[in-house]
């Protein structure tokens, strides 16, 4: 099969590269090895994510109509509350971790009427539970791939997969893992490289509070193992309401609602409504009779192995979801509430919101991928200075957040400033026709964890999908573009006619 564009991996950033690709102009195939496209944000249910100032500025056009494209599913809902309805910018799961907390089975709809027009003028095909299997390249250039039992053939190859699967196959240069400081020269990096030691990955579980029953789960077989487990950077248990505290490098003490208090009367931090995509409170015609949140919290991070580029990582992606469910297991029957007794028994697996029959996630959500080695990395001190880059590809702005890894079990939290998107990142030093679309990109281990988050996934797709649009149409390679500052400049000159925003002072 013959395109002008073969996008390997249906993560965020790799749809929404093969949007941006397709409504340039060429022929498209958007490969996806689960039921669901969407990654982080659906088949992964994370979510967005996002920046204090999301709400005006710092994304691109496509992601502000997308995020008013989910609130305008419930403004034309009769049954969602009216009072909810007249704040403007409500989340519509009354998350306290996201502005805009929504199903996954909605963020897939919105995402599949983003590629409809397209695949219906034949210029794009998506093709579900398609995985990557081998690649051809020839020197510098992928030739092909097979997955799915089809070879695929194209001018340009994007790797849109959230692990940087295409990296290995076709021979890419790529980095994993943590770097040293001598390596980087970053403040905050390691004293000793080690490529195995990666953020840990999550596998979500979708449960919805009944309030009353018992649904506990069966005793998962690996219950009493992770039960015994304790958290490294303290003496508690991983099983606990306890999770750690980047600023203070110890256990920070979690509640399970709003309202609850330690000892001293300071109120905790409540983990029931922190990833909350349904209010049962918002629905006044009880369509929605329980509240539903994602069970993606510090307890359930599997950090005691890695899910690629180690011999057990088939073994560590099972045992992921294995913890989730164990953990589930432990809240329905011994997490301590602050009435004094043990376990939410009324707490039931969702075997709806996720699209699979158990109520896990198709797919676990990857913090840190692969990432290409690029004719430009982004450090440390860019993104904690905000750095402008000449040759920016769009906005970000995240903190530095490293969740607990896998090898030396540390964890990292350093505030950013606003910062922009180098096209030299996207480049690799070798490949001429291969680019990453998504957390793939040239970042270290430390600055992969302010690039992860869903508006920057989002912005790095877009523009690499019109990187290899335009590489087509002007007939030039990727690199030449970096390179050469006139191609750059009409470059940019077309992302910020497509809504890209290059800079924070760019008027949106």
């Amino acid at each position: 099969m013959d395109f002008d564009v073969v996008v390997c991996g249906g993560s965020l950033g790799g749809v929404l590269a093969a949007w941006a690709a397709a409504k340039s102009g060429v022929k498209v195939a958007l490969l996806e090895r689960t039921a669901w496209i969407g990654g982080q944000l659906t088949s992964q249910a994370v979510p967005p994510d996002e920046h204090p100032w999301i709400e005006t500025t710092g994304c691109t056009a496509s992601y502000r109509r997308y995020r008013n494209a989910v609130r305008e599913k419930y403004l034309s809902n009769p049954a969602f509350s009216e009072e909810v309805k007249a704040k403007k910018l409500f989340c519509p799961g009354g998350s306290t971790v996201s502005r805009l907390a929504h199903p996954p089975r909605l963020a897939l709809e919105l995402l599949n009427e983003m590629l409809r027009p397209f695949i219906e003028n034949g210029s794009l095909q998506v093709f579900v539970n398609t995985p990557l299997e081998s690649a051809k390249t020839e020197g510098n250039f992928v030739r092909s791939v097979q997955a799915g039992g089809k070879i695929f053939r194209a001018k340009i190859f994007l790797d849109g997969t959230d692990t940087g699967e295409l990296l290995p196959l076709t021979g890419t240069e790529y980095v994993t893992g943590a770097e040293s400081r001598e390596e980087t020269g970053e403040a905050h990096a390691a004293l000793a490289s080690d490529p195995f030691d990666q953020q840990p990955a999550t596998h979500v579980a979708a449960i919805e509070d009944r309030k009353k029953g018992d649904f506990v789960i069966e005793k998962p077989a690996e219950y009493d193992f992770f039960r015994k487990k304790k958290m490294p950077y303290d003496t508690y248990d991983v099983f606990s309401m306890y999770g750690p505290d980047s600023s203070t490098g110890r256990a920070k003490r979690f509640g399970m609602f709003f309202g609850e208090k330690d000892e001293k009367g300071n109120n905790l931090f409540a983990l029931f409504p922190y990833r909350r995509i349904f209010s049962s409170a918002y629905f006044t015609d009880g369509s929605v009779p329980f509240d539903v949140t994602l069970l993606n919290w510090p307890q359930n991070d599997y950090f005691f192995g890695n899910l690629y580029d180690c011999e057990n990582a088939e073994e560590n992606g099972y045992l992921a979801r294995r913890l989730t469910l164990s953990f589930l297991y432990w809240l329905q029957t011994e997490a301590p509430r602050s009435d004094g007794g043990k376990g939410y028994r009324s707490f039931a697996l969702n075997r709806e919101v996720l699209g699979t029959d158990d109520g896990i996630a198709m797919a676990p959500y990857i913090r840190e991928s692969r990432r290409i080695r690029s004719l430009f990395t982004v450090k440390e001190e860019h993104v904690v200075s905000g750095a402008r880059f000449e040759d920016s590809i769009g906005v970000g702005s995240y903190p530095i957040d490293l969740h607990i890894t896998t090898r030396t079990n540390s964890f990292f939290y350093l505030p950013t400033k606003p910062f922009t998107i180098p096209l030299g990142a996207v480049i690799p030093v070798r490949m001429e026709n291969l680019l990453p679309s998504c957390k793939n990109i040239g970042t270290t281990h430390l600055t992969n964890g302010c690039f992860r988050l869903h508006p920057v996934e989002w912005n790095i797709g877009e523009s690499v999908g019109l990187l290899a649009a335009f590489s087509l149409r002007e007939k030039v390679s990727p690199r030449e573009v970096y390179l050469d500052p006139a191609l750059r400049s009409r470059f940019q000159e077309l992302l910020m006619e497509e809504g890209i925003q290059l800079s924070w002072d760019q008027p949106v």
